[in-house]
């Protein structure tokens, strides 16, 4: 026995490698230098071969079996370890070795082409399942093919591939209810679910939002607002009923003193929740910033706890401000007392922040009661201001009407008035000063036509009636104030001229006309210090106009006159008396006043020499003409400007002198040094003692 299995084993060293499944294996691989080198003759033990003759069960073979175990195990040893040790770790590399196949594991988890090749392969024993059956039986009645293993049996049970068409269907997902109705009728078991796993996962909306709002509180901390308002709004969009995100916009748009933004996310923050302190909180301010007063006390009313005195008292003080001026306002006080309160609560408004609509309209209110040309002009910027915000709102076009007619411009003052009417047929203020304004423009017209007539006095009345009207227009009614004066002047009423004259100053302190009608009036008063004092206060207001410096040149030369003798009222007469009523008017005063008819009386004396230096005077026409014109009171320093040195003549005093360009003779007496000046025309002389010879103008 023992040198059969010795020629056995020497003559199959090649044969052995074919029989073991993982020969092809570790060929190979390169051989293991700690190889043992008796390894084809001490691990091939013929123990492992049984003969033809010897049945594995036999008991003559099992206590061989027993006493090669020894053997077999040392040589055994190594086989044990190859699968682990020598695995091949190269998948170029092919191998015969196949993986065990757990039972367990559903057909649809296994991979792909293993999958591939079980459907196909569970197909072809599909198609010759008969044939096998038919196949005779050799070798004793032992099948020529060895039985098939369970796993085999395994694989032939499952399900064939499913075959390639052209239509598409709808996947069925595994593990669902859908997959096991589909395959109910077939008496496949539901397929479990994939095991495939995401590589990331995705965020949800509300993550995302989160992560927007981080990303904006960090540029909110770094003052940049615009940048964190496009973050939050990004928020807002994914999450519109998040109060958090709303709440951090409005604060973002409040720094960047966007307060229109801020309060209507504030508004939706707090309706949806209505117990957050901190927007809350924040809508006060938000409504404290615009101006609403009472909207940011009553929202601070809602808070628990109760805000701090310090949190509500910019919102207080904001209220008692505008009911102050709301009372001045209405009682009718002075205008300092409605603009007053209204600069005060403006100071608790946001920086930046728009002014009420209404308190503009307060403000304005009290402009037109002062009615100076400057408050005129801040009206009409507050108006147009309105107007640009919204073109069709009544009350701005109303308050641009009763502007431009303080200004005297009622016709663009009634366009106003009619388009507010059309934009508010119901609005009581617009037809009220419509009407105002065109009964104002109506009697000022009638006034007019009948001083044109030089009916003065129906004028006067038009006037006075006109004044009547509307006290609040100060603008129109300075003007209907000097026009009356005209009349009055006209009727030789210099006294209540000059008082309408003054109240039409007073009404607007930069009316020119009626300062001019007042010097005028006071010359007819012959109060002509006063007119040449009104005649220097208009040259500094207006120091281009040159018909002021003559005005005043006048009015100097008539007040000289007025403190000389008046010979006009020695004798009792008017100016415009001729020779004969003079003479008449002298001889009867000669009568009565001759110191004769009253010895020892000086002062009669006085009074006939008086008499008869008059009658010397206005007798003779040549010196009543130089006493009417004041010629003998010019002084030659200032009619040459200082004596020739400092300026030049005015050119009025001589265009009188020379009697319009035809010259003028002053006779004697008139200037020291013998007879007059005879002016002629070029290259004459100057008759008479004294004076200026070849003395020529140009």
């Amino acid at each position: 026995m023992k040198s059969l299995f010795s020629k056995k084993s020497s003559k199959k060293p090649n044969n052995a490698d074919e029989e073991d499944p993982d020969s092809e294996h570790f060929d190979s691989q390169p051989p293991s230098p700690t190889k043992s080198p008796t390894k084809s003759s001490g691990s091939r033990s013929p123990s492992k071969k049984f003969l033809p003759q010897q049945r594995p069960d036999s008991p003559s073979a099992s206590p061989t079996k027993r006493e090669s175990t020894p053997q077999q195990s040392q040589s055994q040893s190594p086989r044990t370890s190859r699968p682990f040790t020598r695995h091949p770790t190269d998948p170029g590399q092919s191998s015969r070795r196949k993986k065990k196949i757990d039972p367990d594991e559903h057909p649809l988890n296994l991979p792909p082409e293993q999958r591939k090749r079980l459907s196909e392969l569970s197909a072809f024993n599909a198609r010759h399942s008969m044939d096998s059956d038919k196949e005779p039986v050799v070798n004793g009645g032992k099948p020529s093919s060895p039985p098939p293993q369970p796993q085999q049996q395994q694989q032939q049970q499952k399900p064939p591939a499913p075959s390639h068409s052209n239509s598409f269907t709808v996947p069925i997902a595994n593990g669902t209810a859908d997959a096991a109705k589909a395959n109910g009728d077939k008496g496949v078991p539901t397929p479990p679910p994939h095991r495939s796993q995401p590589s990331s996962p995705t965020q949800s909306a509300a993550e995302d939002a989160e992560k927007l709002k981080n990303e904006g509180n960090k540029y909110f901390g770094e003052k940049n607002y615009d940048r964190a308002i496009q973050l939050y709004t990004k928020a807002v969009e994914l999450q519109p009923n998040n109060a958090t995100y709303l709440g951090n916009r409005a604060a973002a748009y409040m720094s960047a003193r966007r307060y229109l933004e801020a309060l209507e996310d504030c508004k939706k923050a707090s309706d949806m929740d209505p117990n957050n302190a901190k927007v809350l909180m924040r809508l006060a301010r938000i409504y404290t910033s615009l101006g609403r007063p009472e909207e940011a006390l009553e929202t601070f009313s809602r808070l628990r706890p109760a805000p701090s005195a310090k949190d509500m008292q910019p919102a207080k003080e904001m209220l008692h401000y505008v009911r102050a001026a709301q009372t001045a306002l209405k009682d009718g006080t002075a205008a300092s007392m409605v603009l007053h309160p209204l600069d005060m609560a403006e100071k608790h408004l946001g920086f930046g922040a728009p002014k009420p609509r209404k308190w503009q309209l307060m403000r304005s209110q009290a402009l037109l009661k002062m009615g100076d040309s400057k408050s005129l002009g801040e009206v009409q910027n507050i108006a147009m201001s309105l107007l640009r915000s919204n073109n069709m709102d009544p009350e701005a076009l109303v308050l641009r009407g009763r502007a431009l007619a303080c200004q005297g411009d009622n016709d663009m003052a009634i366009k106003y008035l009619r388009k507010a009417l059309s934009c508010d047929p119901d609005f009581k203020d617009a037809v009220k000063w419509l009407r105002t304004v065109q009964k104002l423009e109506r009697m000022k017209e009638e006034g007019n036509a009948e001083y044109k007539a030089q009916r003065w006095q129906s004028a006067l009345e038009k006037y006075t009636a006109a004044l009547e009207v509307d006290p609040t227009n100060k603008g129109t009614n300075s003007k209907i104030l000097q026009n009356r004066a005209l009349c009055r002047i006209k009727l030789k009423q210099y006294d209540e001229a000059i008082a309408d004259c003054e109240k039409a100053i007073s009404l607007d302190a930069s009316y020119t006309k009626a300062r001019k009608t007042k010097a005028n009036a006071l010359g007819k008063a012959e109060r002509w210090e006063d007119a040449v004092r009104e005649w220097k206060a208009i040259q500094e207001l207006d120091p281009e106009d040159r018909n002021i410096a003559k005005e005043i040149r006048n009015a100097e030369l008539e007040l000289k006159k007025s403190q000389r003798k008046d010979y006009y009222k020695i004798l009792g007469v008017e100016k415009t008396a001729d020779e004969n009523a003079i003479k008449k008017a002298y001889r009867k005063l000669a009568i009565v006043h001759h110191p004769d008819k009253n010895p020892g009386d000086a002062s009669a004396e006085a009074r006939f020499k008086d008499i008869s230096e008059a009658y010397e005077t206005l007798s003779d026409p040549q010196k009543r003409a130089r006493y009417d014109s004041g010629d003998d009171l010019v002084d030659m320093s200032d009619m040459f400007g200082g004596g020739m040195g400092h300026g030049g003549i005015d050119p009025e005093i001589i265009f009188s002198m020379m009697g319009g360009g035809q010259g003028a003779h002053f006779g004697g007496g008139g200037f020291p040094g013998g007879g007059g000046f005879p002016f002629g025309g070029q290259g004459q002389r100057a008759r008479g003692g004294g004076g200026f010879h070849n003395f020529n103008f140009s």
